[in-house]
């Protein structure tokens, strides 16, 4: 399996959850006090049979009006309509703003090819529009005009695809596990967003339940370390891909 990272670059969002670019080489952190400070990186993964992405970013453009999600596929050999798959762990803006894409005054699918995979309580209550979390017009966009397959609780999706209910980071959320030709790929989404996250062994504030995202934090690393999984670090500022060293109840990460 090939892995291509689409990095959207970085933002802080401030509790009215608009995000908005940062620089470090321009801009000045003190000058957003309150904010959280993130980094967004979705990713492309290539399989014998399929083009997958894993969860779609923030749907920024740039300069030419381009999405910089289509700008970072074209960059890797692929046009977006050859994306064969979109794996949703949830659909926090975040992670779903690039879902779709304005053209022409009207919004569509950014991947009109794609069959979107997600979890159906994410799914039934992100297009109520109930939380700032969730845009409920994208989800009206994908469910026009995109192909949709919900799926509940854990499951094999296909053959060496597979996803699993984790529920710490927001109640619906879920995992994902690839397969093929001895190469495994593990994405948490928000559960395991960063390695400084399972370094360092906290509880964020931001999780629907932090003390259970925590823990799954630690299960995941404990069998990436046994199994030898390559981890995707959606939030991750420098090491987005790596796998877990864990000896004397110590965890490492070595990049990939």
């Amino acid at each position: 399996m090939e892995i291509f990272v689409l990095g959207e670059g970085s933002y802080s969002v401030d509790s009215t959850k608009k995000f908005i670019p940062f620089d470090p080489q321009v801009h000045n952190f003190r000058e957003r006090p309150g904010s959280l400070f993130i980094h967004v990186n979705p990713f492309l993964v290539k399989m014998k049979n399929d083009l997958i992405l894993f969860d779609a970013g923030l749907g920024y453009k740039d300069t030419r009006d381009e999405l910089i999600l289509h700008q970072h596929i074209r960059a890797a050999g692929f046009e977006p309509e050859d994306v064969t798959l979109v794996l949703m762990s949830h659909l926090h803006y975040d992670h779903s703003g690039g879902l779709v894409v304005e053209e022409i005054g009207r919004f569509e699918p950014s991947f009109p090819n794609a069959e979107h995979v997600i979890q159906k309580g994410e799914w039934e209550f992100g297009i109520t529009g109930k939380s700032s979390s969730y845009h409920q017009d994208i989800f009206e966009v994908l469910e026009r005009s995109a192909k949709l397959t919900l799926v509940e609780g854990s499951g094999e999706f296909k053959p060496g695809i597979r996803y699993e209910h984790s529920g710490g980071h927001c109640p619906h959320h879920h995992v994902w596990w690839l397969e093929e030709d001895g190469d495994k790929i593990f994405f948490g989404g928000d559960e395991l967003p960063e390695p400084e996250q399972l370094l360092r062994r906290f509880m964020a504030k931001y999780d629907k339940d932090p003390r259970k995202a925590m823990e799954l934090r630690e299960e995941y690393g404990k069998i990436a370390a046994a199994e030898g999984w390559k981890c995707l670090f959606y939030h991750s500022k420098s090491t987005t891909v790596g796998t877990v060293n864990y000896v004397n109840d110590t965890f490492t990460i070595v990049p990939v």
